[in-house]
């Protein structure tokens, strides 16, 4: 049994997350802003943790105790093109998707070094690895985590720390429809919002990325670094493997 803590445990994936862990006989400590939220959450402990504050953070790491495994799961999106994105919008993204994941993970990684074991699994997408058109600040956000966890994998290693970067497609949890939308009627950009949603005509359930989440615990650090998580996940990062470097490209054609 291992003692895992879920951030974002209130719903979509976290609760799902935390769902398949506590099945499995696992120390859940779930996570969330509003703790109230978690009140039917299967978990040994529920916490307030808002991932934006160091001292929200700092408390919740206190409170925990000893973790095994970071599910490291909150995160936001909010659709809007790129020339006119408000600025502050990106901010609260890379806030939360980025330096909220690091938060924690750095409050967490003394007791795993001291151990000499410990998860760090984060919740990313395919769009940590490829870009979606109206989407590009929410890539940003995740193209910057990932890039911070592989830095991690490389120096924690030593320390019998494993990091691992769950990269779903779609997934039915609800986030896209809590999107804000920054996208004036009369924008140029207008025509790309009817076409985008041609990349979530098949998505996953919250379950299935859970269940690729238990998965990793349970494999521990011989899991795989990078899991897409769903076919259509795995189909659409083969095809931007394969794209050419040196040439823009789009995730699929967009006739706008």
């Amino acid at each position: 049994m291992s003692r895992i803590l879920i951030t974002g445990a209130s719903r979509g994936i976290g609760r799902a997350t935390a769902f398949a862990l506590a099945e499995r006989g696992h120390h859940v400590i779930a996570t969330a802003r509003d703790v109230a939220a978690l009140a039917d959450v299967p978990a040994a402990q529920r916490l307030t943790l808002d991932v934006t504050d160091q001292s929200s953070v700092d408390a919740a790491i206190a409170a925990a105790g000893p973790v095994d495994v970071l599910v490291s799961n909150a995160g936001a999106t909010v659709r809007a093109p790129v020339e006119t994105v408000p600025l502050d919008a990106v901010r609260q993204l890379i806030e939360l998707n980025t330096l909220g994941s690091l938060r924690v993970a750095q409050a967490v990684l003394p007791v795993m070094r001291a151990q000499g074991s410990g998860q760090l699994i984060f919740v990313s997408s395919i769009q940590g690895r490829l870009v979606v058109p109206l989407v590009g600040a929410y890539g940003a956000s995740k193209w910057a985590l990932e890039a911070l966890a592989e830095t991690l994998a490389i120096e924690t290693a030593p320390f019998g720390i494993s990091v691992h970067v769950l990269q779903p497609g779609a997934v039915a949890s609800g986030g896209a429809g809590r999107a804000q939308l920054y996208l004036e009627d009369d924008s140029p950009y207008r025509p790309l919002l009817g076409k985008i949603g041609g990349f979530r005509s098949a998505p996953i359930t919250s379950e299935e990325v859970a269940a690729a989440v238990a998965e990793t615990v349970d494999q521990g650090p011989k899991a795989l670094f990078r899991l897409p998580v769903g076919e259509s996940a795995r189909s659409a990062l083969a095809a931007r493997k394969a794209a050419p470097e040196d040439a823009p490209y789009l995730a699929a054609p967009l006739d706008w």
